[in-house]
């Protein structure tokens, strides 16, 4: 269900950048070993080199590709804004959901409190928010196991058991729980921690698959392994919550490390799921002061990073951006301000976390499009910035029935 042409792969962050990079040593190696196998045919040197005639079969379409340009040119610059929003509503009725989906978001996030008893029934919940047979809205959940676990009937090995166990245990584990959220119709799993800290006292030390980056990289990796083809995988919490002591819930963690430390550490284990498929990162609403004093969350420098050096094609999305007005700074009490910035800095998709009246946080879907489309307007945010984070979030919904 998840298979993606080549074009699509692109689009949602398949990058490769590593083999491609030792494509011309593969190709040399193979070159020499066939010269020097004893059945291989001399060359003469004087002979013409014979050239392959050109092929004049064009490539093939992508039909992922093509469905996102069409519905592209169908959207209003407030269809699209809404596009970049992936909400939550308490509880089990499907019809604040639907609500939500009905008035343009992509994407619904999953709580405990939507949790039903059982997956039968969870899975009908999921069904009837739906309503884009084209481009199923996104179902997101936070499924790590373990401290953060959303479904009862998991029984895959959580975090924490499996940083004692070789790398596939991580595959398995993985691989069961995405079997788990499909049947239920979750398409996301914001489950796999990409963090590391050898630091037992940190919030995130449960959640972490690897106390080390080396350790932590070979279990991420193999969790994206395991969730490949079943769910789509998402690596959080982007820069890394390890080096930052202190709970983003409720603050702005800041982490003391330079560019430099952060490429020799936590970089590594985003970069290993990144090359092992993931199609989504999830940034945190956390700092680090020497490569920018902003939230990475809101960071234009830490985007670039991520696209730039980890190579990073598919959907950024943020971590709940009501943690931003929890933590009490002045600068982050106004939500359409932070949605600007957030999108501005590179994010492709806008997570919240609402209660069941959003008013009370001053957030509706309707006032967080208004303050996008004004940014575009006055040139904030540039409409190219909009239209790539729509496309992108538009691949990752067609692909769900490609």
């Amino acid at each position: 269900m998840l298979g993606d042409p080549p074009d699509t792969q692109r689009r949602l962050g398949r990058v490769r950048a590593k083999r491609t990079a030792a494509l011309p040593f593969l190709v040399a190696t193979v070159l020499l070993g066939a010269t020097a196998c004893g059945g291989a045919t001399p060359t003469d040197p004087t002979a013409a080199p014979t050239r392959a005639a050109p092929s004049t079969t064009p490539p093939p379409a992508d039909p992922v590709a093509a469905w996102v340009d069409e519905r592209m040119s169908q959207l209003t610059i407030e269809e699209k804004a809404a596009a970049l929003l992936m909400l939550h509503a308490p509880g089990t009725d499907p019809a604040p959901l639907r609500a939500y989906v009905d008035a343009g978001v992509s994407g619904l996030i999953l709580m405990g409190d939507n949790v039903p008893p059982g997956p039968a029934e969870l899975a009908a919940l999921t069904a009837a928010a739906q309503a884009d047979p084209e481009a199923p809205v996104l179902v997101g959940i936070d499924e790590e196991g373990g401290e953060v676990q959303r479904l009862p009937w998991d029984e895959s090995a959580s975090a924490e058991e499996l940083r004692a166990e070789p790398a596939a245990a991580s595959r398995i584990a993985f691989a069961s729980r995405a079997s788990t959220l499909a049947q239920a119709g979750v398409s996301v799993n914001f489950g796999i921690v990409a963090d590391v800290t050898a630091d037992s006292e940190s919030f995130i030390f449960g959640r972490i698959l690897g106390t080390d980056p080396a350790a932590a990289a070979e279990r991420v990796a193999a969790a994206v392994s395991g969730e490949q083809g079943t769910v789509f995988s998402t690596l959080k919490h982007f820069p890394g919550h390890g080096a930052a002591p202190g709970d983003s819930h409720s603050s702005v963690p800041a982490a003391p490390l330079t560019i430099d430390e952060w490429r020799a550490g936590p970089a590594i284990p985003f970069g290993a799921g990144i090359e092992a498929g993931a199609e989504l990162v999830m940034t945190g609403h956390l700092a680090y002061p020497a490569v920018d004093a902003a939230p990475a969350s809101l960071s234009a420098e830490w985007h670039r990073i991520l696209r730039e050096e980890l190579g990073f094609a598919g959907v950024i999305v943020t971590d709940d951006m009501l943690m931003l007005q929890h933590n009490g700074l002045p600068e982050y009490a106004d939500p359409g301000e932070n949605a600007v910035r957030a999108i501005a800095a590179g994010s492709d998709l806008l997570l919240y976390v609402l209660p069941a009246d959003p008013s009370e946080f001053g957030i509706s879907v309707d006032g967080l499009a208004a303050s996008i489309v004004a940014a575009v307007q006055s040139g904030r945010i540039d409409v190219g910035r909009l239209d790539e984070a729509v496309e992108r979030v538009l691949t990752l919904r067609r692909s769900l029935v490609a």
